[in-house]
């Protein structure tokens, strides 16, 4: 499954005003209803599947977007849309500024890892600089998803690409490890698991001679990510991952190490 597959030009607004987040989540509803995926689904239970996502926490994720979505009963596909909104409404956003792009996703209720990778798609399609910018300004439909879709330019694609690698990256930031997630999100064919670990200085501070040398706790964030990734798929993550930690060769915080695999067998879930 591809962006370009699923973002629908009917589903697509431009240029438009909403009073408060209420009259953005109907006009959701009513755009994402223009689909034919959802023609035998009703626009209220379009509306009352986002309602109860925004109880859960809001969508509203920051930098002018916000990114509602739901699972419903008895739809088959996906639908994808996008709202532009220049003057902005308020959306219960992270960092309390109005949201002016609005990408929503209606979604099977029983595919999760396929809507999982769906929402890191778009999440990385509107991390590239002037993205959002570019996006806002477009007055119809057509230049909305032709821009759209030019930042999601880096959307993976598995056909033809064999073998495997084992790829370890070890994370000191939780900021950093959060976004590097997304990256892994994103991997249809790949099987990642996440260890809780420790920095050696938390070790050293435990050895006599090396006591008293941290004024503050020695011990700090560490995770190590490991997953079993297409190897013609490798270079795209370390590029994606580059993209959210800057070069990784000019600081520290994050490693990535990435091995030929002889054999592998068998999956894992998310």
């Amino acid at each position: 499954m591809r962006l370009h597959d699923v973002l629908r030009e009917e589903c697509i607004g431009a240029g438009l005003e909403f009073s408060d987040k209420a009259a953005a989540l109907r006009a959701v509803a009513e755009y994402a209803k223009q689909s034919p995926v959802l023609a035998n689904v009703d626009e209220r239970a379009i509306l009352e599947g986002l309602e109860q996502r925004e109880a859960i926490g809001s969508t509203g994720f920051g930098n002018g977007i916000a990114i509602p979505h739901c699972r419903l009963k008895d739809v088959e596909g996906f639908v994808v849309g996008v709202l532009t909104a220049p003057g902005g409404v308020a959306f219960d956003s992270l960092d309390e500024k109005p949201a002016k792009l609005i990408v929503f996703i209606v979604a099977p209720a029983d595919d999760s890892n396929a809507h999982l990778r769906l929402l890191s798609a778009i999440s990385q399609a509107l991390h590239g600089k002037n993205a959002v910018k570019e996006i806002l300004k477009a007055n119809s439909a057509e230049v909305i998803r032709e821009s759209f879709l030019r930042h999601a330019v880096g959307e993976l694609d598995m056909e033809g690409r064999t073998g495997k690698r084992l790829v370890c990256v070890f994370v000191q930031s939780e900021k950093s490890f959060h976004e590097i997630l997304e990256v892994f999100a994103r991997m249809e064919e790949s099987s990642a698991v996440v260890l809780k670990s420790e920095n050696l200085r938390a070790h050293y501070a435990k050895i006599p001679l090396f006591e008293g040398l941290w004024i503050h706790e020695p011990g700090g964030f560490s995770h190590v990510i490991i997953a079993v990734v297409a190897k013609g798929l490798t270079n795209e993550m370390v590029r994606q991952i580059e993209t959210r930690t800057g070069d990784l060769d000019k600081q520290s915080g994050v490693m990535i190490a990435v091995h030929d695999l002889f054999y592998t067998a068998g999956s894992l879930d998310p």
